[in-house]
């Protein structure tokens, strides 16, 4: 909302020496957002004068239409002779009242008007344009044609109101009625602490039966309508200066009279109006829902297929308007035209006025519905004040009466749906609470009554919210006018006092030292949007029956593509591969940790929890048991080099083994046995994917995949060929730990090394082996390392050789090469046992 400070000190008595900057700070104190405040006329300077056009000559030697005119300006030159001015614009005749800026003149953008000579000819000054002097746009993309009742030679400045400061407030949902000069001064009142001249507060005639007659099919839609009619209006009267002005400074295009005057009077008063083409109405006025399907013609010339929703004003041929949002084309006001032969101005001569109050919601809906938001939607979609109706009505019969020279007709319109005021009991010292001050029932009472408000009651407060406050409706809000009227600044600022040392939770440390780990190996962190679309699953060579595939839907979801939340962090980290890859970064190990979402067990909706108390533990326990089953997840993807190439040796891109690898490095954070088998599922090459699994109270229990990504999944995201990823559930590992992780101790005693080969079948994992080493060589192994893998003729057909390097250690003492071959040989017998391993060579 563009507030003109001149505008405002129409209702609001400020002190004579206020700046923008003071009425900025005022407003901010009581709860507007001022975003900025405008200098109009910085920079200009004078002499800007009233000019007679007297001759044009056309100069047609040139590539473009240039003329020479002369233009008489008084005595503002100091001669009296007329001024010789080079001009390009189209848009004036001879007799013409023009604005012409003289020599030393200086205009917006420090652009300097001195004699020059221009086309041949000696230009001395300017004649205007409104961008020239940074009045806003006035509709004529040309210079400005004064009204021929102002006398030549009148400063200019003066005259178009140039000079003026200009308030930016970004006026929030719940402030509606701020959306207007009343509304605004109303606030400013407030803050001064300073009378209010409500321009609301008219002389309205009470209805009759003589008015144009309204027919309300929807009154749930449309509360109220007051419809007014005025005859005899003058088709050549245009709007006079200080009220194009006005809505210029306030951002809106002048248009032509009536048109003007219903939206100077929304501005005024916060109430869309509407001016009908009388002569183009059949029949009564009516307010209905469309019917589906049904077509109309907006006045911005697009044919809109209605919504059953859609609120219309109709006639007898159907809709005229769409309610509360866009007048329709067939009752447009005309334009002005002049008869060739008689000369005569034809147009509008007769209008009907509507001033009425339609359901938020509904409006709010069709605006969206249509991509179709207005000026007029935008008001009554944060709430407009039912009772202003017949007073911007009857402001706008006054004003068309007055410069246009009209008639009001005696009929009244006015159809009103029966309600109550909206009454809230408050004690008298909730505001107290609530920002924990000790202001007293006196200022309570004093703050809601500048609100509007009328109070009664001691201890116990009926307040009736005045009909512009739709947005008050229980105690809290209430209590928050109090508080913003008293200051915010004046809350005391009083710091918590957490208790001390609880420290971080065992969850929480797990989390960092996955982070750090993951960090530390090389992978660089990124967090991607918990959304998803269900189309992503076909990407991923889901099954129809994953359980990845049940999502929880948002209801307003940022984007219709997007309206799931993600049950995998997969799609979050690819789409960030690809763009990072697209880019040029081709050697690429993102991870990320983070939580999933799935539907909780059953359904039911959450209850809405108090602000005033805290929640009893049934109310929490109920919130939580619909709230979604959220898991924590740690995922990498890796693509291009993994080692570079360089005077060191070779490098050696990303492959699977990575990704096991990083899930290996999360399980020994948490101090967790991870287990690694050959997997086969959705994302993961069949060949070449490992299922990851830790035991949970003796049971094998898998944790997510690791490996490289099936060829049509890396085509599907646009990837990098043979892109690696891995995904596991750090929840699921978080049970797996048995109590506390417990630093490993460092023995002081040597190592004693043993190496062992052993053949197997192709078709057995190495981690298998692994494991029944592992198993085998009991308390004594300290670590275990597959350092080579061989297949050929030595070995066999179908078989490979497995080599690994096997670590011993004592904590008490040093091993003798009995106890550490002993230890060793027990290992290979439980591999033999388990696969069928036997000792290479042997």
């Amino acid at each position: 909302m563009r507030v003109p400070l001149s505008w405002l000190r129409e209702y609001v008595d400020l002190p004579g020496d206020a700046t923008g900057r003071d009425v900025q700070e005022k407003l901010i104190g009581v709860g507007l957002e001022v975003e900025t405040v405008e200098q109009l006329g910085a920079g200009l300077t004078g002499p800007l004068v009233v000019g007679r056009v007297l001759t044009i000559e056309e100069l047609t030697e040139f590539k473009k239409p240039i003329r020479f005119c002369t233009v008489d300006v008084g005595q503002a030159n100091g001669t009296g002779e007329p001024q010789e001015i080079v001009c390009g614009a189209r848009n004036f005749a001879v007799g013409d009242k023009v604005v012409v800026a003289l020599p030393g003149a200086v205009l917006p953008g420090d652009f300097r008007i001195a004699e020059r000579k221009t086309y041949g000819k000696m230009s001395r000054g300017m004649i205007c344009s409104s961008d020239e002097l940074d009045m806003g746009d006035d509709g004529t993309k040309g210079i400005i044609v004064l009204p021929p009742e102002h006398e030549v030679g009148t400063d200019a400045t003066k005259l178009l109101e140039l000079y003026d400061e200009v308030l930016d407030i970004a006026v929030t949902p719940d402030r509606g009625y701020c959306l207007s000069m009343r509304g605004v001064a109303r606030e400013a009142a407030t803050a001064y602490g300073l009378p209010l001249r409500d321009p609301a507060l008219l002389d309205v005639p009470a209805p009759n039966a003589y008015g144009h007659p309204v027919q309300i099919a929807d009154p749930l839609g449309c509360d109220r309508f007051t419809a007014r009619t005025v005859v005899g209006l003058q088709p050549e009267a245009r709007s006079p200066i200080w009220l194009q002005r006005r809505l210029q400074k306030a951002g809106m295009r002048p248009i032509s009279l009536a048109v003007d005057v219903t939206n100077y009077v929304m501005l005024e008063l916060g109430q869309p109006l509407h001016a009908y083409d009388r002569a183009s109405i059949d029949g009564p006025i009516g307010v209905r829902r469309a019917a589906a399907g049904e077509k109309f013609t907006t006045l911005d010339g697009v044919e809109r297929v209605l919504d059953a929703a859609d609120l219309v004003i109709t006639d007898n041929r159907g809709p005229i308007g769409l309610a509360g949002v866009m007048g329709g084309a067939n009752t447009e006001i005309a334009d002005t035209e002049v008869d060739p032969e008689t000369g005569l101005a034809q147009g509008t001569t007769e209008v009907v006025i509507e001033a009425a109050h339609f359901d938020a919601l509904s409006i709010a809906r069709t605006a969206r519905r249509h991509k179709l938001s207005s000026e007029a939607s935008k008001r009554f979609e944060r709430g407009v004040d039912p009772k202003a109706a017949s007073a911007a009505a009857q402001r706008t019969v006054d004003l068309l009466v007055l410069l246009a020279g009209g008639t009001a007709e005696a009929g009244v319109t006015e159809v009103i749906a029966p309600n109550a005021p909206h009454t809230i009991t408050i004690p008298a010292n909730h505001p107290d609470k609530v920002a924990g001050v000790d202001y007293g029932r006196e200022t309570v009472v004093r703050r809601l009554q500048e609100v509007g408000c009328d109070v009664y009651g001691q201890d116990e407060l009926v307040v009736t919210v005045p009909s512009w406050r739709p947005d008050l409706t229980d105690p809290n809000d209430l209590a928050e006018e109090v508080i913003r009227l008293e200051g915010y600044e004046n809350l005391p600022s009083t710091l918590p006092k957490p208790p001390a040392g609880l420290g971080l939770t065992d969850r929480q440390r797990l989390h960092r030292r996955v982070g750090r780990a993951l960090a530390g190996a090389g992978f660089v962190e990124a967090l991607s949007y918990p959304f998803i679309g269900e189309a992503v699953f076909d990407q991923l060579q889901l099954e129809k029956d994953d359980p990845a595939r049940r999502v929880v839907k948002l209801v307003n979801p940022l984007s219709d593509e997007e309206p799931a939340l993600r049950t995998t962090l997969l799609p979050g980290l690819l789409h960030a591969l690809r763009r990072n890859d697209g880019r040029g970064s081709h050697d690429l190990a993102l991870f990320e940790t983070g939580l999933v979402f799935h539907p909780a067990e059953g359904r039911g909706t959450a209850v809405r929890l108090p602000v005033d108390r805290r929640p009893t533990d049934e109310e929490l326990a109920g919130l939580n048991s619909v709230l979604p089953v959220q898991p924590r997840h740690a995922a990498v993807v890796l693509a291009g080099a993994r080692e570079q190439a360089g005077w060191w040796g070779k490098g050696r891109p990303a492959d699977w083994a990575d990704a096991i690898e990083a899930a290996r490095s999360i399980a020994h954070e948490a101090g967790v046995d991870l287990l690694i088998d050959q997997g086969q599922y959705g994302p993961w090459h069949p060949g070449r994917c490992a299922e990851l699994s830790v035991v949970i109270d003796g049971v094998k229990t898998p944790v997510g995949h690791a490996g490289e990504l099936h060829p049509r999944v890396v085509k599907a995201f646009g990837l990098p060929a043979r892109t690696c990823a891995m995904e596991l559930d750090l929840d699921t590992v978080e049970r797996a730990v048995d109590g506390t992780l417990q630093a490993p101790r460092i023995s002081t005693f040597p190592v004693a090394t043993q190496d062992v080969a052993l053949v197997v079948d192709g078709e057995v994992p190495s981690a298998v082996v692994e494991h029944a080493l592992r198993s085998g060589a009991g308390e004594l192994l300290e670590d275990i390392r597959l350092f080579d893998v061989y297949t050929g003729g030595q070995v066999g057909e179908g078989k490979k050789s497995l080599a690994y390097a096997l670590r011993f250690r004592a904590a008490d003492r040093t091993l003798t090469v009995d106890e550490a071959s002993a230890a060793r040989d027990a290992a290979v017998a439980a591999a033999a046992e388990r696969t069928g391993a036997v000792l290479r060579g042997a």
